[in-house]
């Protein structure tokens, strides 16, 4: 259902802000604020849940049960970082089957090695062009929903060049990808090129003092850009919230210097919905 919904918005016109939520909470916010979809991020899950760095140390299990409590707590539809999908095109058909059980809508695969770097890192290598055409081939194979995305990234900008990087995002589209994610180009005018040269719908990633400029949402529409990503605003932001609540206990004791900067106990239960719950449990006390 959330893989048509999104179908259905990427044939609409104006672009889609999917912002990067980190567990299943960040998710829930993302969706109450009226955001039109979520973007898991590798990068997030990897820190939130392993409190390790987005170098391939998370593994497709671990992603897949992310990805499911995100889906469920969002309700809104999914994109979700599927890494090089975990090895070979088999590991790909067995990632794609997981994450559409998840309830996932959008699937992003990438050419990077194993173990594969965030994009914005430096010391990335990359598999083939034709290994990576194999495996979104054997996605779209995978895929048991029609309607389920398939992005394809490539990270070749970084590596081999900007010529490079276009000829593999043209192969990648001839081999099935809905969506191109051509990862980290170094100027506005760039990613104007990219559209140029590009007929399908591209994917911005606006990583906060990362390669790519950081635009706004006009400004990457006018690019002609139908995805933006966000993937690591959300979780800098709680990061250093958590810091400063955590300096002010550790210098001062307390914690009242930094209640303004908190949303209160009966506010947060209402938001999670304490209240909906005990009324479901009361209605089977009848």
């Amino acid at each position: 259902m959330q893989a048509k919904k999104l179908r259905q918005i990427l044939a609409q016109d104006g672009i889609i802000c999917a912002p990067g939520a980190y567990d299943a909470w960040s998710a829930k916010l993302i969706a109450d604020a009226g955001f039109p979809a979520v973007y898991m991020t590798g990068y997030g899950v990897s820190a939130s849940h392993l409190g390790q760095p987005d170098i391939g140390l998370i593994g497709m299990s671990e992603m897949a049960t992310a990805a499911g409590n995100i889906a469920y707590a969002a309700n809104i539809p999914l994109i979700a970082d599927a890494d090089n999908g975990y090895g070979n095109t088999l590991n790909v058909i067995r990632t794609v089957q997981a994450y559409e059980r998840a309830g996932v809508a959008a699937i992003q695969l990438e050419d990077q090695v194993m173990p594969k770097r965030c994009g914005h890192m430096e010391g990335k290598e990359l598999i083939s062009e034709s290994e990576m055409v194999a495996k979104i081939r054997a996605a779209v194979y995978a895929k048991n929903c029609p309607d389920t995305v398939i992005i394809a990234r490539t990270d070749a900008r970084a590596v081999h060049g900007f010529a490079e990087a276009i000829q593999r995002a043209q192969a990648y589209v001839q081999a099935g990808a809905d969506v191109i994610f051509f990862e980290a180009p170094a100027s506005v005018e760039e990613m104007r090129e990219v559209r140029r040269l590009l007929s399908v719908p591209l994917l911005a990633n606006m990583v906060e003092n990362g390669k790519t400029p950081l635009l706004g949402l006009k400004e990457l529409e006018q690019l002609g850009y139908k995805i933006a990503i966000f993937p690591a605003s959300l979780i800098y932001s709680a990061t250093k919230a958590v810091m400063s609540t955590l300096s002010d206990l550790k210098t001062h004791g307390t914690t009242k210097m930094s209640l303004a900067n908190m949303v209160d106990f009966p506010t947060f239960n209402q938001m999670i919905g304490v209240q909906q719950y005990r009324d479901i449990e009361k209605s089977f006390m009848k």
